[in-house]
């Protein structure tokens, strides 16, 4: 016991450095709504298909559920607004990267350790790499990722990434983080309206947009040296051109990940079919809900899962050699929890079946060989590539309580 005290100590110590370091830049107004509504539409696309987003009536107007969160003017919360909470730090105290600057891979591979933890998105061609270590100290990146303006965000508190395109109802808008909790994961609001919307499925709980949810793109944690290999030509965030005095080299949640730990500020009901700090491989698709323990999806330098979820034929492919960001201060120095990619097996109308050999993923119909990103690299099918389906690196705490009536898969 006097163990996991200490434990959350720290953390209460990290946020509350997060707190007082993460000061917006000089000059900026927090929380304030920017003009960011009256953007023009521009091109967004979904499963790849680009397509024009429609002219529209601007947002509505009403009150900010920062300020609010029962106002009348409201539509019906989805959750009740007494659970969202502050977690310590004001509206955009942790300072989204509102005009990103990157790099290009080729000529900066050695910026990170090669297991050292990145957001992976990859829309139309263009591949970005948000390294974690940046994320932990401003969780949303507004950025245009293949034309499509999207927000990246990322909870420290779930382990969890996901990425969600920013246009509403044909304007686009920009994410802030309100400082506030919903059962200990990020809440944010958009800049438009000032609405609250959980990180875990992009849905606005509370405020005048309630009960709209974002369009997803899959964004699953990789290895540096993953991204690298699998996108040579793509870009990596800056993080010391965003203008901020952070120690990003820290990990400023360290002990956080253990599996004997619970999860910081988390008021709901945990559900004991594991421990709350099980890492698990989320996945929802087709209406299904399914959480893979670590465990039983990983092993040895590769490991390959064949499954059914919902009407779906799926290949989960998990490869050794990504540290854990949030066990240890040094987020390259945790231990192996590998990276995860998560496809429809199908190619047109035809079914593959995959088997792990050494650290590559061999499909049994043809032989090629495939990457984690679902890239086929070698063989007959040598440049296709599997259709993501974005799935969640996360705690079981946080996938259980966002998807009560998920399965759970120990082995």
């Amino acid at each position: 016991m006097a163990r996991q005290h200490t434990r959350l100590g720290l953390l209460v110590a990290g946020l509350a450095l997060l707190a007082g370091a993460c000061a917006v830049p000089e000059g900026t107004e927090t929380g304030a709504p920017s003009d960011s509504s009256t953007t023009q539409p521009s091109p967004t696309t979904t499963d790849g298909v680009m397509r024009e987003v429609p002219a529209v009536t601007a947002l509505p107007s009403g009150p900010s559920a920062l300020e609010n969160k029962n106002a009348p003017e409201f539509p019906p919360p989805l959750v009740d607004p007494g659970d969202i909470f502050s977690g310590g730090p004001p509206p955009d105290g942790i300072p989204p990267i509102e005009d990103p600057v990157f790099l290009d891979v080729a000529d900066n591979i050695e910026l990170l350790p090669e297991v050292e933890a990145v957001i992976a998105v990859e829309i139309n061609g263009d591949a970005r790499a948000y390294p974690v270590r940046a994320m932990v100290w401003h969780e949303i990146v507004n950025d245009t990722v293949g034309g499509v303006p999207v927000s990246v965000t990322y909870c420290p508190l779930c382990n969890s990434a996901a990425t969600y395109e920013r246009t509403i109802q044909g304007n686009v808008t920009s994410f802030g983080t309100s400082g506030q909790l919903y059962n200990s994961a990020l809440v944010m609001y958009d800049r438009a309206t000032e609405s609250l919307w959980t990180h875990f499925d992009g849905k606005a709980v509370v405020g005048m947009l309630t009960g709209i949810e974002l369009v997803e793109h899959g964004s699953p944690l990789l290895a540096w040296g993953e991204f690298v290999r699998t996108y040579p030509t793509g870009q990596v965030l800056d993080w010391e051109a965003a203008g901020f005095n952070r120690d990003y080299g820290r990990n400023p949640y360290s002990g956080y990940d253990t599996p004997d730990g619970r999860p910081f500020l988390f008021r709901g009901s945990l559900d004991d079919r594991a421990s709350a700090m099980q890492r698990v491989v989320g996945i929802e698709h087709g209406g299904t809900s399914v959480a893979y323990a670590l465990e039983a999806v990983s092993g040895g330098e590769a490991r390959v899962t064949n499954a059914t979820i919902g009407d779906a034929d799926v290949v989960i492919m998990w490869r050794a050699g990504q540290a854990s960001a949030l066990e240890t201060s040094d987020p390259s120095t945790g231990r192996d929890v590998g990276s995860v990619g998560v496809f429809e097996s199908a190619v047109g109308t035809f079914r593959l079946t995959f088997a792990s050999v050494g650290d590559a993923f061999v499909d049994d119909q043809t032989g090629s060989t495939w990457n984690v990103a679902g890239e086929a690299i070698a063989g007959e099918l040598s440049g296709t590539n599997l259709s993501r389906i974005p799935h969640l690196d996360t705690f079981w705490f946080a996938w259980s309580t966002y998807q009560p009536e998920t399965s759970l898969i120990s082995e």
